[in-house]
Parts: structure tokens; C-alpha cells; sequence
């Protein structure tokens, strides 16, 4: 009985989510858009979370360089150390792990944010006034999450290679040039390009989730709490299971 009914309300959250998309794309991409708050939420989304995004990467890069070394030197193939890791980073590990910090930082505070703002009633203030709440809050911080997260995703894959060519040059000798020759010369277009492409379904992702979260937070101080974490936790799930589908769709595409 407990499972039909944990069944059911998962099947009732999928629908009043799938209804909350369905409702940015015929109301929240019509005119008047909301430039200026659009441009604001870009700089709170992106600028704000380059320097974690930035350390990140950096230690992912480094550590990833570090722990692949040995098994690669007992194998006699250390000279593909570059190209091991930049394939890494690029097509898998850079998306996924700069998707997940986007995902902790920005799906809670825009889960927060939206949530405490249902909760002392200003987004039905809004809506008195004549502003449009959906519009100005949650078509807005959806668009600069599908927007900054690709490019968050570029500058940490640079990021994290850079700090894996330290990682070559902790126990050997490697000109940057070098190393950044092999790494680019192992890359192709189909490896960049899917990569790129799926962090604009994570970054919608956890925009849609984090704004629907909070905006049906339930009442009081608790509610903001649970709708912040749910909204991690939610977008989390959702970016592995694009991932996994991703996986699917360039691998039937052939361009794996």
C-alpha cells in the first residue's frame, strides 16, 4: 500500500512539474521579456559561481592527473596521460561535476530565495501589483542557468586542464605547449560538441527545479529548508539521468 502511494505521489510531482515547463514555454518566452532582471540574475548565476566552479576544476584536474599516473606508468603508456585526461574532463567528468556544484549552490538558492518569498507572501504581492511573478522570477533565473552553465562548463574544462598539466609536472618534465598539443590533437568535434550541448539541459534543469520548488514551498521557515534541499537533491538526479540519456543518444548518433 505504502509503495502505491509513494508511486502515485511521484506520478503527481512528474505531472505538476512536465505543467510547470509547459508553462515557461507558453508564458514565460513571450513578450515582454524582462532584460534587466535577465542580465542580473546572469551575473548573481555565472560571475558569482566562477571562483567554486574555478577551484573545482582546478583540484578535479590535478587529483584526476594524480591518481591515473601509476596505473598508466605500469602499463609503459604514461606518454597518454594527456590524452587520457583531457578526453576525461571534456566529454564526462567536467559537464557532470561542474553540473553538480551548479546544481548545490544554485538550485538551493534559487529554491531559498523563491521559497521564502512564497512564504511571506510577496510573490502574490507581485502578482496584486501587476507584475507578472513567473515572468520576472522564474523565466529569467531558468534562462541565465541554461545560459551560464555551458559557459561555466568551458572556462572549468580549461580550468581543470591546466591544473592536470601541474599534475604531469609534479613527477616529470612537460612543456605546456606539449601538453596542450596532445590534448587538443586526441579531441574532436563530437567530442566537444555533445559535451557542450547537454550542460544546456542541465542548466534548465536545475533552473525548472529550483524555481518550482520554491515556488510551491509550503508555509513557514521549514518549508524554505525542505524546498532548498529538494531542489538539490531533485536536480542532481535529473543531471545524471540527462547524462545517461545523452550517452544513449551519441552512441546511436555514432558520435562516440
Amino acid at each position: 500500500m505504502a509503495l502505491i502511494v509513494s508511486f502515485k505521489k511521484f506520478l503527481d510531482e512528474t505531472g505538476n512539474i512536465a505543467r510547470f515547463t509547459g508553462r515557461f514555454f507558453s508564458v514565460g518566452m513571450k513578450p515582454r521579456y524582462e532584460n534587466r532582471e535577465l542580465l542580473n540574475q546572469c551575473y548573481n548565476i555565472g560571475y558569482l559561481s566562477f571562483p567554486l566552479v574555478a577551484l573545482t576544476a582546478f583540484i578535479m584536474g590535478l587529483v584526476l592527473t594524480m591518481q591515473l599516473r601509476p596505473s598508466l606508468v605500469e602499463y609503459g603508456v604514461e606518454s597518454q596521460l594527456p590524452v587520457m585526461v583531457g578526453l576525461a574532463i571534456v566529454r564526462e567528468i567536467g559537464p557532470v561535476i561542474t553540473a553538480l556544484i551548479f546544481a548545490g549552490k544554485i538550485g538551493s538558492s534559487i529554491g531559498a530565495e523563491l521559497g521564502s518569498m512564497k512564504v511571506t507572501e510577496q510573490i502574490d504581492a507581485m502578482t496584486v501589483s501587476g507584475i507578472k511573478p513567473y515572468k520576472y522570477l522564474v523565466a529569467t533565473r531558468v534562462l541565465a542557468t541554461t545560459l551560464m552553465l555551458p559557459m561555466l562548463t568551458i572556462l572549468g574544462d580549461g580550468i581543470s586542464l591546466f591544473g592536470a598539466y601541474l599534475g604531469v609536472n609534479i613527477r616529470s618534465v612537460t612543456s605546456i605547449d606539449l601538453f596542450f598539443l596532445q590534448v587538443f590533437k586526441s579531441l574532436d568535434f563530437s567530442d566537444v560538441l555533445p559535451a557542450i550541448i547537454k550542460t544546456l539541459f542541465f542548466g534548465f534543469a536545475v533552473g525548472i527545479v529550483g524555481c518550482y520548488k520554491g515556488f510551491n514551498s509550503s508555509k513557514g521557515t521549514q518549508g524554505v529548508g525542505v524546498s532548498a534541499n529538494s531542489a538539490v537533491v531533485l536536480s542532481s538526479v535529473l543531471i545524471f539521468i540527462i547524462d545517461l540519456l545523452a550517452v544513449q543518444i551519441t552512441e546511436l548518433l555514432g558520435l562516440n
